[in-house]
């Protein structure tokens, strides 16, 4: 009898340490303050995203620079593409990022295209691999308001060959979209006027949503100091328009790939709902398309 109890423990250790790594807690709180941050900086990789001369104004201690730019970029005519995974290996490893790496993204504030940057390059290491990813919240900014240590001494980081496993789980394309257009929950994350169809940017060929997309502005998820609004308050916006079914299918796109990020991070890395992909051409690409529905 003994021997059979202990042949089950046995084999529940095994299936255990088959799981992979993302089944587990993860090693730091999705969004993190300047107070923690600063209690743990030694433990950290700070991954400043601004522009150079921006960091070398003055940056956050032991943070390094890697510009936005080498994380998302214009392919052909699309903006905000993911690079080739080559090149973002390439990225990685000259960044000194391991997937083991415990890494808090850092940017600016000032306007919203600045608030998303550090989704962008969030939810692209989570696609990398890097299993452990935060963002800081209120940025940059929230750390000079709050009289936080600044540093201008750069940091070249120790480059490391990049080793992670790519999770192409999530990303989507639009022959996905298509496919997937009465299955999945495909959200738009654009303003409301964009999204009734009332405007439109140049570069989008048409106005107007993708058919059957719900509407989830990105500008509800802040508060009036660029800050994120609580836990709490984000998961009773989410679950207005998306539900609380966490394992239902969903598809998030704004214009070109970059504002949807920001619900995407907080959906899969904060609120736990478990399939939450990212249409990374978005809008821009979908529109190029004269047979893809289009409402408004």
């Amino acid at each position: 009898m003994k021997r059979i109890k202990l042949l089950k423990i046995v084999v529940t250790v095994f299936f255990i340490l088959l799981l992979p790594c993302s089944t587990f807690a993860r090693d730091i709180e999705p969004v993190v303050s300047t107070d923690w941050l600063e209690q743990n900086l030694s433990e950290v990789v700070v991954l400043d995203v601004r522009k150079v001369e921006e960091y070398k104004a003055g940056h956050i201690p032991n943070a390094i620079n890697v510009f936005y730019g080498s994380w998302a970029m214009k392919r052909g005519d699309l903006l905000n593409e993911l690079p080739a995974d080559d090149d973002l290996k390439d990225v990685l490893s000259s960044a000194g990022i391991e997937h083991t790496s415990k890494v808090v993204v850092v940017g600016k504030t000032d306007a919203p295209t600045d608030r998303v940057d550090f989704t962008r390059v969030a939810w692209t290491l989570k696609y990398a691999g890097v299993e452990n990813v935060a963002i800081l919240n209120g940025g940059y900014n929230k750390w000079m308001n709050d009289k936080k240590p600044v540093s201008t001494e750069p940091m070249k980081p120790r480059t490391k060959a990049y080793k992670g496993k790519f999770n192409k789980s999530l990303l989507t394309k639009k022959s996905d979209i298509l496919i997937r257009l009465d299955k999945a929950l495909i959200i738009d994350v654009r303003e409301p006027d964009f999204y009734v169809g009332k405007k439109k940017l140049d570069f989008v060929a048409k106005a107007g949503h993708i058919k059957g997309a719900v509407t989830l502005p990105t500008s509800l998820m802040y508060e009036k100091d660029a800050t994120y609004k609580t836990k709490e308050v984000l998961a009773g916006i989410a679950a207005g328009v998306v539900g609380s079914d966490l394992s239902r299918e969903m598809i998030l796109y704004c214009d070109t790939g970059k504002f949807c990020t920001a619900w995407w991070f907080m959906l899969s890395e904060l609120l736990g709902y478990k399939d939450v992909k990212v249409y990374d051409g978005s809008f821009m690409e979908y529109t190029k398309d004269p047979s893809a529905p289009v409402e408004q």
